[in-house]
């Protein structure tokens, strides 16, 4: 069943020199599990080499207990996956390992590369054998090539110089370095913290609360750092740098309890719910989320408008990834198992539903056309951000407008097909101001709602569908 919900690359995690490494990324993984569920994976430098698991699945279904005492302590990297660039396979699985001159390097990453389809073709006609259709792997050919009459400081800043669009790195080497890096832009976030004198890398605050971590800051956009036996190194080779934070983390990617890009994330989502109150006022007995998307932005709608917050829906958190449903006619099943309605809650009354986006707009019809049914007298539906019109190409699941109802239909047009009373999407206005943002586009990438691209890309990456 395909997702209705937008997906994102990965997140991404290590630790520098730790005897419990693998331990360690095995529960910073299990705090980003949120951010990729097709695969995952650990690896670890000891004793000059790299030991690496991964597999398909969740965090738990990888890992069992011998194979944390066979990847063991030093400098562990770890990852979890969707698939934005490449399959949902074994072989497209991160960390990536490979040897070179008698060394290992394993890297992670989050993000997506716009001119991966130009340097692979450039290695290949070099020499380069690709293993996989990751723009990881060509990050890391990239990157070996460099090393040629290099130092690893050289070669990092040759690869970063060569990369372009969205990437954060985490990266170990089988002397015991651990890397960490971000594109120019800074699209995706990435954090430092230290725990017991020792180095922490990881793409959220929260995983860095679960090994009881203090956080130290955010890397900047551009930045690398090196973290070896002497200490931690960093340097930016990019003569620019410009922020370019992507939105959408605050929106919907990243867990309400992380701090991300000098923000907490549970307080920014409230406060786009205050702005939808504000922009878009109606009255009605209850205001409600479909859990889990727009809980906190519904929080702050009824704060703001003095309707009472109710969990009209209840979220079954039993349900499995994958649902196979065994019939045509049980085409609805796969979207009800998740979710049922509190019926003595919602029956005879008018509703505001909060939600966080519609990308492709299926779930949201079905779960209203429910709700008509149980005898709810009035929809109202507000989004906690603006239309999703444009594609993303730097590391989100719609990379083509024939994925974006908004890109379609208008917001009256998308009222009438999802069957509601009205609907209103917070403006880009509402949306900067409330997430404390000084002017429009100071800082943050909106590409998937006004059509301005930080960096420019081939409209292939689009699957031609970026016109108009």
């Amino acid at each position: 069943m395909t997702s209705q919900r937008p997906r994102e690359a990965c997140g991404i995690f290590g630790v520098h020199q730790h005897p419990d490494a693998a331990q360690l990324c095995y529960f910073g993984l299990y705090a980003l599990q949120h951010r990729g569920q097709e695969s995952g994976g650990i690896a670890v430098s000891r004793d000059k080499t790299i030991l690496c698991h991964k597999g398909m699945g969740l965090v738990p279904d990888i890992f069992q207990k011998q194979d944390m005492v066979k990847l063991g302590g030093g400098t562990g990297i770890g990852h979890v996956r969707y698939s934005t660039t490449g399959g949902s396979n074994i072989l497209n699985a991160q960390p990536f390992v490979v040897q070179h001159k008698g060394r290992h390097y394993a890297l992670a990453h989050n993000g997506n590369l716009v001119n991966a389809h130009i340097l692979k073709r450039e290695l290949e006609d070099e020499g380069s054998i690709f293993q996989t259709t990751m723009d990881s792997e060509i990050a890391i050919h990239l990157f070996i090539k460099n090393l040629k009459n290099a130092t690893l400081e050289e070669a990092l800043c040759r690869t970063a110089l060569g990369l372009e669009g969205a990437y954060a790195f985490v990266a170990a080497t089988s002397h015991g370095e651990l890397i960490g890096m971000k594109d120019p832009n800074g699209f995706r976030p990435l954090c430092l913290g230290k725990l017991n004198g020792r180095y922490v890398l990881a793409s959220e605050t929260c995983a860095l609360d679960l090994v009881q971590a203090e956080f130290i800051r955010e890397l900047n956009p551009g930045e690398i750092v090196i973290i070896h036996e002497d200490g931690i190194r960093s340097f930016n080779p990019h003569p620019a740098p410009k922020r370019h934070f992507c939105i959408f983390e605050y929106i919907y990617f990243a867990r309400p309890d992380s701090t991300i890009f000098e923000k907490n994330v549970y307080e920014t989502r409230k406060a786009h719910g205050r702005a939808l109150a504000l922009e878009a006022p109606v009255k009605a007995d209850l205001v409600m989320p479909f859990p889990d998307s727009g809980m906190y932005a519904a929080i702050g709608y009824a704060e703001a408008s003095g309707i009472p917050f109710e969990m009209g829906m209840i979220r079954n958190h039993y349900v499995g990834r994958t649902f196979i449903q065994p019939t045509q006619e049980m085409r609805d099943f796969g979207v009800r198992v998740k979710l049922n309605p509190v019926k003595e809650v919602l029956r005879g009354k008018d509703i505001i539903i909060i939600e966080d986006s519609i990308i492709r707009g299926t779930t949201a019809k079905t779960r209203v056309k429910a709700l008509r049914e149980l005898g709810v007298r009035k929809v109202h539906m507000r989004i906690s951000c603006p239309p999703h019109r444009f594609p993303c190409v730097y590391g989100i699941d719609f990379s083509s407008k024939g994925e974006l109802i908004a890109a379609s239909k208008s917001v009256e047009e998308l009222r009438d097909y999802l069957g509601l009373d009205s609907l209103h999407y917070l403006s880009i206005e509402g949306l900067v101001k409330a997430t404390g943002i000084e002017k429009k586009g100071d800082g943050f990438c909106m590409a998937c709602f006004d059509g301005k691209y930080p960096v420019s890309f081939d409209a292939s990456l689009t699957k031609g569908c970026l016109e108009g």
